[in-house]
């Protein structure tokens, strides 16, 4: 893979505006935690202010005053303080991450909402991990964005103005030998935040490459030992492993370069405010308690300076999750549903294409002027060959990708006209990979609907499905495991069969429906489509000419055109294009 998809995937910014205020318009229906977040924050750093303030009036006055009360006084009043600042602390922490995974949670629930509405041909465009690396990982950052970077920013902010001002009010002239040190920590950590940015993107890029690597290669092991690729796979990951392993140590660099010359700045600040502020001690212009205030709020004025550089590294982070996140949440590629007919009573199930062209990509038409028309509660079966446009018929018939021109109808209505609910209410596919979720047979066949326990019953014993769930140690109770895998292929088969039956479409759509159900367990399936297809207009796409003998038409497709169309026997009897697809699969 090219570095080029890499960068493009793993996009980092220093600081977006726009992506900071549509990140802080979560927070609006929490302005009470947002208060109270502040307050408590204000109120802990002038607590921590204010503990050097009060180590200063302990040494003048109790020690070297020899002020025994103001001594009692004053480290009761310290440990309030202690107290006081260990209470907000724990409320400003406490109510930030509330506040946190409350955004987060909204987050994802919107953009799980508004991913489900998103067409096919956007799903298909976007690969499922990334999507769930949109809904997982890069929401995650927002944790950060308010618990560590935001609230660690306005708290390291707040401490070092706080540090500053103290200093003034205390002594203005050693106030001003500390602001002589600040411009060389400035410019140091100017330079920082472009090479930490510059490191964050190559540690980010590697990164990416050797995950992907690593993914790809694991999944086709089996290929690459077959083709005896393993020196070569081992060869390709070493090089990736050494340029992430060269990403990691310069951004390692960075920090360790940083962190020791802030403290170093730190040290030489709090040596000079010794010297000099030794000499003001002896000429009587300040007290020893100042000096030893001065030291520990220079040692508070620095430590947020080394904060806020590794905290950058977050920030850049919490920008490209942001980024992406928003980026999901502003993509519209809907089916737009505009459909306004309100139909009287349910469908007929009559169907018409008329002149259909549908292309997956512009230019490379899958359907090329495709015309027929079924009448209610006929059976149709589609074939031909791979690439034909089966399995096409059935993605625009209910609208899961829409028609370039031409019109598909339902009992005379287009199909645009027809409110999607309604539309797929009334036209059901069973997909060629079955589709089971994690939960219950039962939670499988109703899909969250309000059928009653006899109803689901009814449909499992319709379509020959009751016997072997009635046999599971839990009935229809059974949880299913992912992707349904504690049951075979052909018992997946049956549940979806009943799915259909509960529902209880107009249109049904068979596609591949048997493709891959063993021998033992075809008898049933058969028994379970002819069910099914009792008293609706059916479509059955298989490559499997055995199971459509018996289907009232037979559309032939090739090339995303109809070539032919009758019966099984007429067509036989034609000696076409279906005549050779039968002779190839059944002539010895």
């Amino acid at each position: 893979m090219s570095d080029s998809y890499f960068d493009t995937d793993d996009v980092t910014k220093e600081y977006d505006g726009r992506i900071v205020r549509r990140i802080l318009a979560y927070l609006k229906p929490y302005k009470f935690l947002v208060v109270i977040t502040i307050f408590a924050l204000v109120l802990s750093t002038l607590g921590e202010l204010f503990i050097p303030v009060l180590q200063q009036k302990i040494i003048d006055r109790a020690l070297l005053g020899k002020d025994v009360p103001f001594l009692m006084r004053g480290c009761i009043l310290y440990l309030i303080i202690l107290v006081v600042v260990f209470a907000f602390t724990f409320c400003q922490t406490w109510t930030a991450s509330l506040m946190t995974q409350r955004v987060m949670k909204d987050m994802r629930i919107a953009l799980f909402g508004k991913t489900i509405f998103q067409s096919t041909d956007f799903l298909s465009r976007h690969p499922v991990g990334r999507i769930v690396t949109r809904l997982t990982g890069d929401v995650e950052t927002m944790d950060e964005f308010f618990t560590t970077v935001i609230v660690a920013f306005l708290k390291d902010i707040s401490i070092m103005a706080g540090a500053v001002v103290t200093m003034f009010i205390l002594s203005p002239k050693l106030a001003a030998v500390v602001l002589v040190t600040l411009p060389p920590v400035l410019i140091i950590t100017l330079v920082n935040r472009v090479k930490a940015r510059d490191a964050f993107r190559r540690q980010r890029t590697a990164s990416s490459k050797v995950f992907s690597y690593l993914a790809e290669h694991l999944a086709g092991m089996q290929v690459v030992q077959l083709f005896r690729q393993e020196k070569k796979s081992a060869g390709e990951f070493r090089g990736n492993n050494n340029e992430l392993l060269d990403a990691n140590l310069k951004e390692m660099y960075v920090f360790a370069t940083f962190r020791p010359l802030v403290e170093w700045f730190s040290v030489l600040t709090v040596a000079a405010v010794i010297v000099i502020g030794s000499k003001l001690v002896f000429s009587l212009s300040i007290s020893l308690g100042v000096l030893i205030a001065f030291i520990n709020l220079v040692q508070m004025f620095f430590n947020p300076v080394t904060d806020i550089a590794e905290k950058y590294t977050m920030l850049q982070s919490a920008m490209a999750g942001g980024e992406k996140v928003f980026k999901l949440m502003d993509t519209d590629e809907q089916i737009p549903d505009t459909g306004t007919y309100k139909f009287k009573s349910s469908a007929r199930g009559d169907i018409e294409f008329d002149n259909v062209r549908f292309a997956y990509k512009k230019g490379e038409d899958v359907l090329k002027g495709l015309t027929f028309a079924v009448k209610p509660g006929e059976m149709i079966a589609i074939v031909g060959y791979t690439g034909a446009g089966k399995t096409t018929i059935v993605n625009v018939l209910a609208r899961l990708w829409d028609i370039d021109s031409g019109e598909i109808r339902l009992d005379g209505i287009p199909v645009k006209n027809i409110p999607l609910e309604y539309l797929r209410r009334s036209i059901m596919p069973v997909m060629q990979d079955v589709t089971l979720f994690s939960g219950t047979i039962e939670e499988n066949i109703t899909l969250g609907l309000d059928f009653s326990e006899e109803q689901v019953i009814e449909a499992a014993k319709t379509v020959y499905a009751h016997e072997f769930i009635s046999a599971l140690p839990g009935g229809y109770k059974t949880v299913l495991s992912e992707g349904a895998a504690n049951i075979s292929t052909g018992q997946r088969q049956l549940i979806s069969y009943a799915r259909v039956i509960a529902h209880n479409p107009r249109v049904v759509v068979l596609d591949e429906a048997t493709s891959s159900v063993d021998t033992e367990t075809e008898r049933l399936i058969q028994l379970g489509i002819k069910k099914v297809m009792a008293g609706r207009t059916s479509f059955v796409i298989a490559h499997r000419l055995s199971t459509i003998k018996g289907a009232d038409r037979i559309l032939v497709l090739s090339a995303g055109r109809l070539a032919e169309e009758g019966s099984h026997e007429e067509l036989i009897a034609r000696g076409g294009l279906y005549a050779g697809l039968y002779k190839l699969q059944y002539d010895e």
